[in-house]
């Protein structure tokens, strides 16, 4: 299997919602330093890999995913849920979760509607798929509030989808959060290739933000030094946009506005000239760590790419070619603007 895809196999296995990221942030810190990277934590928790110490480009993605929270505990030991970020319920209907309660208990347990049952809802085919006609069934002999408290689940308690990873002979990556597991493995990859001699020389810092699903992951931790920051997460895929799963988008507009001129520019011109698969693409659903950090008053320029990603919020898929398109953008640009 490709390093770049194994990279992507291991951040999927690590349940990340936004909110409950410390072991996927271990995993890359390790990962950094069995490799001679240097990394610091944010004060909010997100993380800085580089070995410059006055980095003028950010490179940026998120390792935060979509989940659910424990919002009550119902009268027949089911629980109720509020909503991590936007996942689109009705894909994720009848995925199987993990609970993790804040001692770090673990049940399993399965996403459903209410009253689920074909043979006594003849309308459930139906319902809308919303956080109060849905429900958490826990793998456990419970049937009211009281025997699901004493296992020790609480409001609060964060609750995680499986990943469904799977890689298929076809170079298609099938799972869900590659938004923005998919970046961040690029991100990495690109990391391990330029090695920690040459992260010395280059002005350059890795950012992984952990609340980007719920909309300021950058707005804090960017160091003073930077004059660029360059996000690297999903390209989007489906009616109206032009992205594919084979290539890079460069996106030129999402929904707060146009990407730096410049950088998208040269970002095309870096494409075109390396022969790298890409589109240029409006998002019109679409925000970013880029976003979050200009709101914050941040002073830099910012442009984002991303490998195209279909189904974006529910059962995702991206390409292996994709990947390696958006990791080849990402080094011409970054050998272009800093050597």
């Amino acid at each position: 299997m490709e390093r770049i895809v194994e990279i992507l196999k291991d951040l999927e296995a690590i349940h990340s919602p936004s909110g409950y990221t410390g072991a996927v942030m271990d995993h890359i810190t390790e990962l950094c330093q069995k490799n001679g990277i240097n990394t610091r934590r944010t004060n909010k928790g997100g993380l800085l890999c580089g070995n410059h110490q006055a980095p003028k480009l950010v490179v940026s993605g998120h390792v935060d995913t979509l989940g659910l929270m424990v919002s009550g505990i119902n009268s027949d030991g089911t629980l109720a849920f509020t909503k991590i970020g936007s996942p689109v319920l009705a894909s994720f209907e009848g995925e199987y979760v993990t609970v993790i309660t804040s001692e770090d208990k673990k049940f399993r347990g399965t996403l459903l509607l209410n009253n689920p049952a074909a043979h006594v809802n003849k309308e459930a085919d139906k319902a809308e798929r919303k956080t109060d006609s849905m429900h958490i069934r826990l793998d456990a002999e419970v049937t009211k509030k009281e025997e699901t408290e004493k296992l020790g689940i609480r409001t609060g308690d964060f609750i995680c989808f499986d990943p469904r990873f799977e890689y298929t002979d076809s170079g298609f990556i099938k799972c869900r959060f590659l938004d923005d597991k998919a970046g961040s493995a690029v991100m990495l990859d690109a990391m391990l290739a330029l090695g920690s001699k040459e992260l010395e020389k280059l002005p350059v810092t890795f950012f992984f933000s952990n609340y980007e699903e719920v909309g300021h992951g950058a707005s804090a931790g960017v160091p003073a030094t930077a004059a660029e920051m360059l996000v690297v997460d999903m390209g989007v895929v489906g009616e109206k946009v032009d992205g594919v799963e084979t290539a890079v988008s460069i996106c030129v507009k999402d929904s707060n506005g146009p990407y730096d001129y410049a950088l998208r520019q040269k970002l095309s011109r870096l494409a075109t000239a390396h022969g790298i698969a890409h589109r240029l693409d409006v998002f019109p659903l679409y925000g970013s760590d880029g976003g979050a950090a200009l709101a914050a008053g941040h002073d830099i320029r910012v442009g984002l790419i991303g490998p195209g990603v279909s189904a974006s919020h529910g059962m995702e898929r991206t390409h292996l070619k994709g990947l390696n398109a958006a990791r080849d953008l990402l080094m011409a640009y970054i050998n272009d603007t800093l050597k």
